[in-house]
């Protein structure tokens, strides 16, 4: 199922936002970063592009819950830990010619949607593409999403961290030779979401998220490099990363700060389709999709290593007021004294980047950082309930590290209730909320 599809079935339930007034793509980006609904956002009249751009389609844990078929967070984590685990071999394909990419539009990329998303960034990014590619000796498959700098009608500088994708453009460098690749654009959420996650090298993302879609997604194979990737999506480029390199940003990154200048392989395209109809898919730097999308399979984790070492894990949140990657808060249900700190430990070790991790009680809603900083204050000794770990690997997002060598420290805050104590010492005094306190509270404006 493309990315239009699943949009036309979203509107259908009423989980689309449609702005029809003209924009700019700076505008956009304002819009899509101060929107705090729950729904996706298709833009229909956006400032020198010729088609409507979603923005936000994976921007709320509603939707993904909405995409896992589930009302359950650690549902949600279950399913994507277990599909990275057990992937699904795609035994639905078909013909390129029966896929979605149906208009062939040649190797220029001013042919599909030109995007600044803000106003000092150094060109047009594209921040949606699902990058696969095949190793040319080892045969390991990847899938996964990179931002790429348009530098002119036929090249991109691609962002390429030292990873799995890497790995392969390596083994293609070290025989001589450049690495092919697919960029799709415009794909089901779920095959984003699973491209954004981690699992071990030499673990196909295209089929963990056939093992999402219980083995009902289709595949096809490109036409120059026989690349196996969905059938359906919205835009398709193939072409080749090869040995040249370019400068590749500024980019605003999860931090809503500009990322540093680096030199970066350049993508050569090669061809580019385009489906029938297309929606194209924005990724806004900086957003609580960009934030989601990188964090979901984090989450996941942090929630599998810390409930192996306390009796039950609650809730998990990496926070939006950490970039979605640098803090989390942990609920958890304690039962002895040690089951802060335990938690804090496991939570690090399950995501190296990780600078800030605040452990809660079950009684206290994460979601509310009101509630979270009620637990500081009252159930924090600092000399006591204080982690500190010192230069230790941490993120290259974070200005305040050693961005070169990514050294940080890192801090871990136990805000549960010591137990050596009266539990009633801890516990608010609740309120009594009728419908008469509510309707006069409602008379007052403060409901």
């Amino acid at each position: 199922m493309r990315l239009a599809t699943v949009i036309k079935e979203l509107g259908q339930e009423g989980l689309v936002e449609e702005i029809e007034k003209h924009v700019k793509t700076t505008e956009m980006t304002s819009i899509t970063r101060l929107y705090k609904g729950e729904k996706l956002l298709l833009f229909r009249d956006v400032d020198h592009v010729d088609m409507p751009v979603a923005t936000n389609v994976v921007g709320s844990r509603s939707l993904i819950r909405k995409f896992f078929n589930t009302d359950s967070d650690e549902e949600v984590y279950k399913r994507l830990l277990e599909a990275c685990n057990r992937p699904m071999r795609c035994n639905e394909e078909v013909k390129f010619n029966d896929s979605s990419f149906s208009v062939e539009v040649g190797a220029n990329l001013s042919k599909i949607p030109m995007i600044k998303y803000y106003r000092d960034d150094p060109g047009y990014y594209i921040t949606s593409g699902i990058v696969i590619a095949k190793g040319p000796k080892s045969g390991i498959y990847n899938a996964s999403i990179h931002r790429m700098l348009i530098l002119d009608r036929r090249r991109m500088a691609i962002r390429i961290v030292p990873r799995h994708l890497w790995q392969l453009y390596r083994e293609a460098i070290e025989e001589g030779r450049s690495l092919p690749v697919a960029i799709v654009i415009g794909a089901h959420p779920l095959v984003l979401i699973a491209s954004s996650s981690s699992p071990p090298f030499g673990v196909n993302e295209i089929e963990v998220a056939n093992a999402l879609l219980n083995g009902k997604l289709e595949v096809t194979r490109t036409p120059n490099y026989k690349l196996i990737i969905p059938a359906q999506g919205e835009i398709l480029i193939e072409g080749e990363i090869t040995q040249e390199m370019a400068d590749e940003g500024p980019f605003v990154d999860l931090t809503g700060t500009y990322d540093i200048k680096r030199k970066q392989p350049v993508i050569h395209v090669r061809n580019i389709w385009i489906s029938d109809e297309p929606i194209y898919h924005a990724i806004v730097p900086a957003s609580r999709e960009h934030m989601l999308l990188m964090g979901l399979y984090r989450e996941a984790l942090i929630w599998d290593y810390v409930r192996r070492v306390v009796p039950r894990v609650i809730k998990v949140r990496l926070t939006e007021g950490g970039c979605g990657w640098l803090s989390a808060v942990i609920a958890v249900s304690k039962s002895t004294q040690g089951d802060g700190k335990n938690a804090i430990l496991a939570a690090f070790a399950a995501h190296p980047s990780l600078k800030q991790v605040v452990v809660v009680d079950e009684d206290i809603d994460i979601d509310d950082p009101y509630q979270i900083e009620w637990a500081i204050a009252t159930r924090v000794q600092a000399s006591r309930d204080i982690v500190i770990i010192k230069n230790v690997r941490g993120s290259s997002l974070d200005p305040s590290a050693d961005q070169r060598i990514l050294i940080t420290d890192k801090m871990g805050i136990d805000a549960t209730m010591d137990i050596t104590k009266p539990k009633e010492k801890f516990i608010k005094v609740p309120l009594e909320i009728n419908k008469n306190v509510k309707r006069i509270l409602s008379e007052l404006g403060s409901d």
